[in-house]
């Protein structure tokens, strides 16, 4: 009786192995080529002035051609976000937003001209910050 005991716990057991899981991102561009390794920013920009009336689409579009383009020429992405939090008052704030990806080299240039973005723009419409999101990417055109 132990020897078919001893069977059926080895075939329950056989069951138990824990699946095999997806490769991180981290992996998956650890194994891209050399050539097509580089680095995603993108950049979330609050439409809202602390006082006064929101960024008008002109005025967005203005820094965006103005201020993103000649720094990233090989292009560039923009979506519309909505930005929401929790006030130290306890009510929820929202905010139009956009977000600006940008795929690049990981070198000074790129860095220099990200925050030179960052700053323009806080400057130019009174905000507060920029919020930036980094990350390694495998690109391929």
């Amino acid at each position: 009786m132990t020897g078919v005991t001893a069977l059926i716990l080895a075939g329950v057991l056989t069951g138990c192995v824990a699946p095999a899981s997806k490769p991180s991102a981290t992996a998956a561009v650890q194994r891209c080529k050399a050539e097509n390794q580089m680095q995603q920013t993108t950049l979330y920009f609050g439409l809202n002035r602390p006082a006064g009336k929101a960024i008008t689409a002109q005025e967005w579009q203005q820094f965006v051609d103005g201020d993103v383009t000649p720094r990233f020429r090989d292009g560039l992405t923009v979506f519309d976000a909505r930005g929401q939090w929790l006030g130290n008052d306890g009510h929820v704030a929202r905010e139009a937003s956009k977000a600006l990806m940008l795929i690049h080299s990981a070198d000074a240039q790129s860095e220099k001209n990200i925050e030179a973005l960052r700053g323009v723009y806080k400057s130019r419409f009174a905000q507060e910050s920029v919020m930036r999101v980094d990350q390694p990417v495998c690109v391929q055109f």
